[in-house]
């Protein structure tokens, strides 16, 4: 049975990458917008009123999720060879908070079921109760985003100790992992600080993501970074 090769498990992570570079932001940034408000009777109207976006953005969470699935194992297998071990463990950590995830998104459906079930429901009630679902589904999200920064840590430190990348990547890779641990836990025990200016340590695994699809293609243990 032919070993896939390190060049083809980069590129694949590194398309899962694109991928969920183009769903979330999507979702979060123009979606959610045009339907969620500070009003709960506002934002459960205009989901009612607009069903289709409200499921589309589900379905590019739900696409984010697959991806998330499938660069776990791309980065397992790219980064097997610098310590089999960190690297499984680390897998690890991006599929535990894969499924706190889908355990948060699943809050979401929930809310396309009390849609479909309204019609002798008042309206204050289920106003009440998408707004439950909706805050719930940003609270278990970012809980999850905790097991996301640990995972980064670990990512960047088997890409710093990695002959064939720059140590550079490991590095962006490590601080966006401090980034998303200070920022998750700052936002649960300290929620009066604002730690938004943490927000540009975000972008490492992007920057890492356009590394390994412009270069992945040549990749090899023999490479020096």
């Amino acid at each position: 049975m032919k070993t896939i090769s390190l060049s083809n498990v980069a590129i694949i992570a590194g398309f899962g990458l694109l991928l969920m570079v183009l769903t979330v932001p999507f979702a979060e940034f123009y979606i959610f917008p045009k339907l969620i408000s500070e009003n709960s009777e506002n934002t459960a109207n205009n989901i009612v009123t607009n069903k289709m976006l409200f499921t589309v953005s589900i379905f590019l969470h739900f696409i984010t999720l697959i991806c998330d699935i499938i660069v776990a194992w791309a980065l397992y297998v790219f980064l097997k060879p610098v310590q089999q071990s960190i690297s499984l463990l680390t897998a690890w950590f991006r599929i535990i908070y894969t499924a706190m995830y889908l355990v948060a998104l699943v809050n979401l459906i929930k809310i396309l079921t009390i849609i479909n079930h309204s019609e002798n429901t008042e309206f204050v009630n289920f106003s009440d109760n998408v707004a439950f679902y909706i805050s719930s589904f940003k609270l278990e999200w970012s809980f999850g985003l905790m097991i996301f920064g640990i995972y980064l840590f670990l990512l960047g430190y088997l890409v710093y100790k990695a002959i064939y990348i720059p140590k550079i990547f490991g590095i962006l890779l490590i601080i966006a992992g401090l980034g998303y641990l200070v920022h998750t836990l700052g936002a649960f025990l300290f929620p009066e600080i604002n730690l938004d200016f943490l927000f540009f340590t975000f972008f490492g695994e992007l920057v890492f993501m356009v590394w390994l699809l412009v270069k992945g293609r040549n990749i090899s243990t023999n490479s020096s970074s």
